[in-house]
C-alpha cells in the first residue's frame, strides 16, 4: 500500500501531461480504445446468435439482423486501427513537445552549475530526457489498454458465467500469476535501465571519442583506438548482460504462464466439446464458450501487460518528474535585495568552499577586495582555487562559509539574473555555437541579435571583424558543417569551420558585446594562441578596460603586469598581493614565479629576445601554472 500513493501521483501527473498537450487527440483515442474493447464481445454473440439461427432454420429476416451487425463490426475492426495508431503518433508529438519545453524549462531554473557536475543527476537528466515525451503517453496508454481489457473481459465473463461459473473462476484464478509476474518484471526492468546508466554513459563516452574529429588525431598518432574500443566493447557488454538476465527470465515466465494458459483453455475445451455431445450446450453455445475463454485469456495477458508497461513508464516518468519538480539549486531570497551599480567594489570575506562534504577544501579562508574601476590579476599554480573563485563571483555556487559583498551587499540576498546581467566573462573553456557568426557574438547579449553595428563593433575590438566579413556570406555565414547533405559538404557556401584561434576570439567578441557590465572575468582569454596574436588580444583588452573594473586570469605572467593588482592564490588562500613592480622587489612567491618564467625564456634564445606579447624576455609564458 505504500507504493500506491506515489503510483497514483506519478499517473496523475502523466495524465494531466497528455490532457494539457493535446486533449482533443486524447478523448478521440480513448472512445476508440473502448469500442475496440467491446468489439470481440459483440461479435462472439452475433456469432452465436447467427449459428443458433441457422441451427433452428430461422427465417433470413431473422439472420439478417445478426449478419449485418457481423458486417459492421468487421468495417470498424479494419478502420479503427488506422484511426488509433494516427491518434496515438498525434499524442506522441504533440506530448513530446510539451513534454521537451517544460523539461528544458525546469533545467533553465537550475542556477548553479552543482546538478551538471554530478554523475548521479546527469544519468537522472539523461533518463527524463529519453522517458519524457514517451513514457506519459506510455502511462496513459497503458491506462486505456486496462480500460480496454477491462471492458473485454466484462464482456466475456458475463457470457460465459452463464454457460459454466466454475469454468469462470477457474480462467479468472489463472490469470492472477500473469498479473503479478508481469507486475514484478517492470519493475526489474525500471531499476535495470537505472543501475547500468553509468555504464552506458562510459561506453557513450567512448563511442564519441572513437567518432569525433576532435580526437582523431591523438587516437591515431598514439594507435590508442584499440584501446579505447575495447573499453566501449566491454561497457557495452556488461549492460547487455545486465539487459540479458533481466530478458531470460521473463522469457522464461512467460513460457510458463502460457503454458498454464494453454492447459486451461485446453481443459475447457474437452469440457465444452463433451457438453454438446450430451446436448447439454448448442453449437453456438460452444463458439460463445471458445471465444469467452479464449477472449478473457487474451484480455487478461493483455491487462496484465498492460499494467506491466504502465507501471514501468510511470517508474521511469519519475525520473522526469523528479527533475522537473527540483527547484532551484541555489537559495532563492523570498525578497531579493537591491543590486546597486557597483561603485565600491567586491569583496571575498573568509571565503571557504568545496565541492561537497568528500572532497577537500578548494577555497581556505580568501580573503580579496577588488576595488571599482581596479583591474585585478589573479595568479597561482593548480588546484590553487582561481576557477573556483570565478565560479563563486558568478554564483554558480555559494561559499559554505564567509560571503562575497558586492558593494556591501552579500550576492546571495540578490536575484541571481540580475547579479549575472551586470557580469561579462571569457571562460577557458569557451563555447563556440553551431550558429552563423552574427548569433555567435549576439549570444553575449540577445539585444544585440538584431543589432549588426554592435556585432561587428565587438568583433572589431576581439580582431575578427576582417575574417568574418570575407566569408561566403559574411555575418551570416554558418560556422558549422554538420547540418548538411553529404553532397553539401564540399560546398563553402553550406558553412565555414574557423580555426581555434579564430572561435576564441568570437568568445572574446561575446565578453565586448557586454562592455556595459560593471564586472569583467577575463578567465584566459589568450590561451593557446600566438605571440603575435596574443599581443593584440591583450593591446584590445587594455584598452577595452579602461576605467573597467575587471578580473584577469592569465598562464602567462608577462600578460598581467601592467594589472593594478595582481593577487597569488595558493593553497585556497590569497598570500600576497600589489602591483608588479612591488611583488617583484619583493622577492616573495609571485616573483620567483615570475623568475622562473623569465628563466625558461632566455634559456630557450638570447638574453633580451622577445618574450610574448610582444613584450620583453622577463615577460614569460607562464606555462606551468595550471588550472
Amino acid at each position: 500500500m505504500s507504493g500506491l500513493p506515489a503510483t497514483a501521483r506519478r499517473t496523475a501527473a502523466a495524465a494531466a501531461l497528455v490532457a494539457s498537450a493535446a486533449p482533443a487527440a486524447l478523448g478521440c483515442y480513448l472512445a476508440l480504445t473502448l469500442v475496440a474493447g467491446a468489439l470481440p464481445v459483440v461479435t462472439a454473440w452475433l456469432t452465436k446468435l447467427l449459428l443458433d439461427g441457422l441451427g433452428s432454420g430461422a427465417s433470413f429476416g431473422a439472420l439478417a439482423g445478426p449478419g449485418a451487425g457481423l458486417a459492421a463490426a468487421g468495417v470498424v475492426i479494419a478502420v479503427a486501427p488506422q484511426g488509433s495508431q494516427y491518434l496515438r503518433r498525434e499524442l506522441d508529438r504533440r506530448v513530446g513537445l510539451l513534454a521537451d519545453d517544460r523539461l528544458f524549462t525546469a533545467v533553465e531554473g537550475f542556477n548553479g552549475l552543482g546538478r551538471f557536475e554530478d554523475p548521479r543527476f546527469l544519468d537522472r537528466l539523461r533518463l527524463a530526457q529519453s522517458s519524457g515525451g514517451g513514457m506519459p503517453n506510455q502511462a496513459v496508454d497503458g491506462a486505456v489498454g486496462i480500460a480496454r481489457s477491462a471492458v473485454t473481459i466484462g464482456g466475456f465473463l458475463g457470457s460465459l458465467s452463464l454457460l459454466s461459473p466454475w469454468m469462470t473462476a477457474l480462467v479468472l484464478g489463472a490469470a492472477v500469476p500473469t498479473l503479478v509476474s508481469e507486475v514484478a518484471m517492470a519493475r526489474r526492468k525500471a531499476r535495470t535501465l537505472w543501475d547500468i546508466g553509468p555504464v552506458e554513459r562510459r561506453q557513450m563516452f567512448y563511442s564519441e571519442l572513437l567518432s569525433s574529429v576532435e580526437a582523431a588525431k591523438e587516437i591515431r598518432l598514439f594507435g590508442t583506438g584499440a584501446f579505447l574500443r575495447g573499453r566501449m566493447l566491454a561497457d557495452r557488454r556488461t549492460a547487455d548482460a545486465a539487459k540479458r538476465a533481466v530478458d531470460r527470465r521473463e522469457a522464461l515466465v512467460q513460457s510458463g504462464l502460457g503454458l498454464l494458459a494453454a492447459l486451461v483453455s485446453g481443459g475447457g475445451l474437452l469440457w465444452a466439446v463433451g457438453a454438446a455431445h450430451t446436448g447439454t450446450l448448442s453449437a453456438g453455445d460452444v463458439v460463445m464458450f471458445v471465444a469467452a475463454v479464449a477472449g478473457i485469456q487474451g484480455a487478461l495477458a493483455t491487462l496484465a501487460s498492460e499494467v506491466a508497461r504502465s507501471h514501468q513508464a510511470l517508474l521511469m516518468f519519475d525520473h522526469y518528474l523528479a527533475v522537473t519538480r527540483a527547484g532551484p539549486d541555489l537559495p532563492v531570497p523570498a525578497a531579493p535585495a537591491a543590486l546597486p551599480p557597483l561603485a565600491r567594489g567586491i569583496e571575498l570575506r573568509d571565503v571557504w568552499f568545496r565541492y561537497s562534504p568528500g572532497h577537500p577544501w578548494v577555497l581556505r579562508g580568501a580573503c580579496l577586495r577588488l576595488h571599482h574601476g581596479q583591474a585585478l590579476a589573479l595568479v597561482g599554480l593548480n588546484g590553487a582555487g582561481k576557477s573556483t573563485l570565478v565560479k563563486l563571483l558568478c554564483r554558480f555556487y555559494d561559499p559554505e562559509r564567509g560571503a562575497i559583498l558586492w558593494d556591501g551587499v552579500d550576492i546571495r540576498t540578490v536575484d541571481v539574473a540580475a547579479l549575472r546581467r551586470r557580469i561579462g566573462a571569457v571562460f577557458q573553456d569557451y563555447m563556440h555555437y553551431d550558429m552563423t557568426a552574427a548569433e555567435n557574438i549576439a549570444l553575449g547579449d540577445l539585444s544585440a541579435l538584431t543589432d549588426r553595428p554592435r556585432v561587428e563593433a565587438a568583433a572589431e575590438r576581439a580582431g575578427i571583424h576582417a575574417k568574418v566579413a570575407a566569408l561566403p556570406h559574411g555575418y551570416d555565414t554558418l560556422l558549422s558543417r554538420r547540418f548538411f547533405m553529404e553532397s553539401d559538404k564540399d560546398n563553402p557556401e553550406t558553412g565555414v569551420v574557423l580555426s581555434g584561434g579564430q572561435r576564441q576570439r568570437l568568445a572574446l567578441a561575446r565578453a565586448f558585446l557586454r562592455d556595459r557590465r560593471d564586472l569583467m572575468i577575463l578567465d584566459e582569454p589568450s590561451a593557446g594562441l600566438d605571440a603575435e596574436a596574443e599581443h593584440e588580444i591583450h593591446t584590445a583588452l587594455r584598452q577595452h578596460r579602461g576605467e573597467r573594473t575587471s578580473l584577469l586570469i592569465s598562464h602567462r605572467l608577462g600578460a598581467v603586469r601592467d594589472a593594478d593588482v595582481i593577487a597569488v592564490l595558493e593553497d585556497g588562500r590569497v598570500v600576497e598581493q600589489g602591483p608588479h613592480a612591488e611583488l617583484i622587489g619583493s622577492g616573495g612567491r609571485y616573483a620567483r614565479l615570475f623568475a622562473l618564467q623569465a628563466t625558461g625564456y632566455r634559456a630557450g634564445g638570447e638574453a633580451g629576445t622577445a618574450g610574448p606579447a610582444g613584450g620583453p624576455a622577463d615577460a614569460p609564458a607562464f606555462t606551468g601554472e595550471p588550472r
